[in-house]
């Protein structure tokens, strides 16, 4: 059976440009084309998508997805142990992190020594304490927490502005490079997800690649850091998870 691109992007759930970038790459060409000029794919092509958009999720450049795919050596058997064992290593690790991961974001504004007027001038209508209680039951026996609630109570209303003003300029260029249409795991976009991960480290507490990792994953499980991020740019919270587990694997 044949399909359009645009069939296989709605069963795939990815969009028309992501399969047009993927041919052009050679990571994967459609078996046909109309009279037209038209991409037809078949029944194989879908396979090989499905195996893309499982290496794609665990991470992987898409240079190296092409060599691991087109590995003549390797069988679809081959392909599903791989993955299962890359699942397995990974869902543990998230298991054993998950409590300071999720209190990255939620929790790394509190005891926040603050006037009601500066709160406002720093942080508009959000209010950090309003998960505090939340925040401390949770995860007020992590160290992560510990660590980021020590640095936190000694910042001023200047450096809370100051760190305002770093993310906003971060956030400007990396929206910059997403409208750009450079690939999530360009240079330029994995510098931006390294500058991410070294202002949570500057300001909050020492966060590692596996903890980034994590929190990317974050960004896309949980509607309320998938609202923040969107409303930044639309796609940005995909595109980040994306530049950030590139990053992770390029670098770590």
């Amino acid at each position: 059976m044949a399909y359009t691109v645009g069939q296989v992007a709605k069963v795939a759930g990815v969009t028309v440009r992501t399969l047009h970038h993927y041919d052009e790459i050679g990571l994967l060409s459609p078996s046909g084309r109309t009279s037209a000029g038209y991409r037809r794919y078949d029944d194989a092509d879908l396979q090989r998508l499905q195996l893309v958009l499982y290496y794609r999720e665990l991470g992987f450049p898409l240079e190296e997805i092409t060599a691991i795919i087109d590995d003549p050596a390797a069988d679809p058997a081959a392909h599903l142990r791989r993955q299962h064992e890359l699942l397995t290593v990974r869902l543990t690790r998230l298991q054993e992190m998950v409590a300071a991961i999720e209190f990255a974001m939620e929790a790394s504004r509190m005891n926040i020594q603050l006037t009601p007027e500066e709160r406002f001038e720093v942080f508009g209508d959000f209010d950090p304490e309003q998960r505090r209680a939340e925040a401390e039951q949770r995860w007020g026996d992590t160290d992560v927490y510990r660590e980021s609630n020590r640095r936190v109570s000694r910042y001023t209303k200047d450096d809370w502005l100051r760190n305002k003003a770093e993310n906003e300029d971060w956030g400007r260029r990396m929206v910059a490079v997403l409208t750009s249409g450079a690939a999530a795991d360009s240079p330029e976009a994995m510098d931006l997800a390294e500058e991410h991960r070294q202002l949570i480290s500057r300001w909050f507490y020492e966060c590692s690649y596996e903890i980034h990792t994590g929190l990317a994953d974050m960004y896309l499980a949980d509607e309320r850091f998938t609202a923040f991020y969107e409303n930044i740019a639309p796609g940005l919270a995909a595109y980040l998870h994306e530049a950030i587990h590139a990053n992770a694997i390029s670098r770590a």
